[in-house]
Parts: structure tokens; sequence; C-alpha cells
């Protein structure tokens, strides 16, 4: 049997960055993920958001890829939120998505930054967290 243990942080927005998350369908949304990350296999540790986008943090088992089950976390939830009407207008992730490996002596640091979403965004939006993702994890030098 193997022992794997590989946290990462997940962030993906909605497409255009449309606010589609608020107070009354948030809830719902993130329970949603939750149940059918569990009903995949996929192990959610913490899961919260923001107006326009989550964060997730995920721990991957052996057979599991990050982009498979980023694709699965997002087309399904997609799916059901247009299905069940949770919001004005057709629903869509964006594209894009950031996932970064967090050790085990941080995890409780970014499960309290996950956690404070609303507080930590009545200081800074999200195209200044977006901003700030791209910068400290050098992601322009990877993908240049």
């Amino acid at each position: 049997m193997s022992y794997v243990r590989i946290w990462i942080h997940c962030v993906w927005g909605t497409k255009n960055r449309t606010p589609f998350l608020h107070k009354k369908n948030m809830p719902v949304i993130l329970e949603h993920i939750r149940e059918n990350a569990k009903n995949k296999g996929i192990y959610i540790d913490f899961i919260n958001g923001y107006k326009e986008h989550i964060h997730i943090i995920i721990s991957l088992n052996p057979d599991q890829t990050l982009s498979k089950t980023i694709q699965l976390l997002k087309g399904e939830s997609s799916f059901w939120i247009n299905k069940n009407k949770l919001t004005q207008g057709k629903f869509e992730w964006a594209d894009e998505y950031f996932a970064v490996s967090v050790s085990e002596s941080t995890i409780d640091k970014v499960r309290d930054y996950i956690k404070n979403q609303e507080k930590h965004h009545q200081k800074k939006s999200w195209e200044e967290e977006y901003s700030e993702f791209i910068e400290k994890f050098n992601f322009k030098k990877i993908k240049g």
C-alpha cells in the first residue's frame, strides 16, 4: 500500500469574472462541489470562495492527475449550477486555474486564508489577488 499526501491549493474563477457567487447560492454550490468530489473519490480538505472565484485545498491520490481532477470538478459543477438555475444567466467557469503545492507545515495558514475570503476581499479585489498569484508563484516565467 502506498501512503501519499499531496496538498494542492487550487483557485479558479467564473468566466469573464462575472460575480455569480453570493450568500444565497454559494453554500449550496460549495456543498455540491464537495459531495460531487466525494462521489468521484476526490478529497477536498477545504473549500470557500467569493463572488467570482473559489479556492479549494485538495489532496490527490496516487492515481489522480491534477488536470483531470479540476476538469471533473469544474465541468460537473458548471452543468449542475445551470441545470438548477442557481444564477442569473448562463454560468461558466473560466478555462484557466491556479494550482500550487502546499507543505504540511503551512496547510493551516492556507486553510485560514481560504476561510476568510470575504474579509480578505474587502481589502483586495479578485484582479489584485489574481495578479499576486501570477507574481508570487512566478507563473509568467513558467508560461513564457
